[in-house]
C-alpha cells in the first residue's frame, strides 16, 4: 500500500494541514482506500494539537483538525513511507543528511507538484500570514493532485510497497 507522510518543523500547522487536504483528495479515489497518510515534525513537542489557524483553514475546507496531536519524526517512519513530503529546503537537506539509505524518497511538496522547488514558509517563524500559507498549500496539493498521485504510484512501486 503506498503511502506518503509529510513533514514540517513542529507538526502544527503545515504538515498536518497538507495531510487532511491530500486525505480529502484521495478519498475521491476508490483504488486509494488503503493508502497511508501522515505527518509528523522535525523538532517540537509530540502530543499537542493543531495550531488554532490551522484548525480553522481546515474547517474553511470542509476538512477537520480537531483530534490532530503532533508527533516527531523517527527512523521507523522515515522507512515506512514511499514518499517524504518537506515543506522547507532546510528539512530536505537535514532528513537527507540524517537518513541516507531513503534520501532518495525525500522532497519539498513544491518540487514534486510542478515547477521551481521553493520552501513553504512557517507563519509563526517567517510572519507570513497563516490563511495565506494554507492557500499556498491547498493550491499546490489541489491544482496538481493527479501528478502527486501518479508520482506517489510511481514511488510505491519502486520501493515495493
Amino acid at each position: 500500500m503506498p503511502g506518503v507522510l509529510f513533514v514540517c518543523t513542529a507538526n502544527r500547522f503545515r504538515s498536518p494541514l497538507a495531510q487532511v487536504i491530500f486525505q480529502g483528495l484521495l478519498r475521491k479515489m476508490p483504488s486509494a482506500a488503503d493508502w497511508r497518510v501522515e505527518s509528523a515534525g522535525t523538532w517540537g513537542d509530540p502530543n499537542l494539537p493543531a495550531m488554532p489557524e490551522a484548525v480553522e483553514e481546515a474547517r474553511k475546507r470542509n476538512l477537520n483538525l480537531d483530534n490532530h496531536r503532533s508527533r516527531l519524526l523517527t527512523p521507523r517512519m522515515m522507512n515506512q513511507f514511499d514518499l517524504v513530503l518537506v515543506m522547507e529546503t532546510g528539512h530536505k537537506e537535514a532528513l537527507q543528511a540524517e537518513f541516507p539509505t531513503v534520501s532518495s524518497r525525500i522532497y519539498l511538496l513544491s518540487e514534486v507538484c510542478g515547477g521551481v522547488p521553493f520552501s513553504i514558509p512557517d507563519p509563526y517563524a517567517s510572519g507570513d500570514s497563516p490563511a495565506e500559507v494554507a492557500r499556498e498549500i491547498d493550491q499546490l496539493i489541489t491544482s496538481k493532485f493527479a501528478l502527486l498521485y501518479q508520482w506517489l504510484m510511481y514511488s510505491a512501486k519502486k520501493t515495493g510497497s
